[in-house]
């Protein structure tokens, strides 16, 4: 049971970054982690813990933005794409207007990089981070880097987190335990 000072972060859980049709999709290994991601955010909404969805916003073929050169147009404000995948999409419907529920736009693979989620954590004299989403090896990753130099906990739930590949898995699951501290569990 979570408690009020633990966040679950829900990274870029997106059918861009999910569905079959996704623009960058990490395919069935993404869609795998669907009920686990909602019963973790059920768990935490209705255990005094807060829930945060940090949600990636690109504008297509913006050349000031790098992945501009390194990805397809993917997570586009109002499009499909950025919309929750799954069962993640009623089940923030439903809850999006309590307090403890809260989703947010970031545009680069950190939640914290130009966002204001550490001062909101602070405020709630939040400690613990509990990381899901995708892909793990990379906004799950650089979030958790960040999150680390701020001096957080946190808990990997390595069946609430996929990469595109399962190379990237391995490595970002063995880099946060044994380079970052944070305790992953299943």
């Amino acid at each position: 049971m979570a408690n009020q000072n633990e966040a679950l972060l829900i990274i870029d859980y997106t059918n861009d970054f999910v569905a079959d049709k996704g623009a960058l999709s990490c395919g069935g290994p993404g869609q795998a982690l669907a009920d686990n991601i909602v019963a973790l955010a059920e768990e935490f909404r209705t255990s005094a813990g807060w829930v945060y969805l940090p949600t990636d916003v690109h504008t297509p073929n913006d050349p000031y933005h790098p992945e501009t050169k390194l990805f397809p147009p993917h997570n586009v404000r109002g499009t499909w794409g950025r919309e929750f995948y799954g069962p993640l999409k009623p089940w923030y419907e439903a809850h999006q207007d309590e307090e403890r529920v809260t989703m947010y736009d970031k545009t680069r693979y950190s939640a914290f990089a130009g966002t204001a989620l550490d001062l909101r954590l602070r405020e709630r004299k939040i400690d613990t981070l509990h990381l899901v989403g995708v892909c793990t090896d990379i906004c799950v990753l650089h979030t958790a880097v960040d999150a680390y130099n701020l001096n957080y906990q946190m808990i990997i739930h390595k069946n609430a987190v996929a990469a595109l590949t399962p190379a990237g898995q391995d490595w970002a699951l063995d880099h946060f335990a044994h380079v970052l501290g944070a305790a992953v569990v299943d």
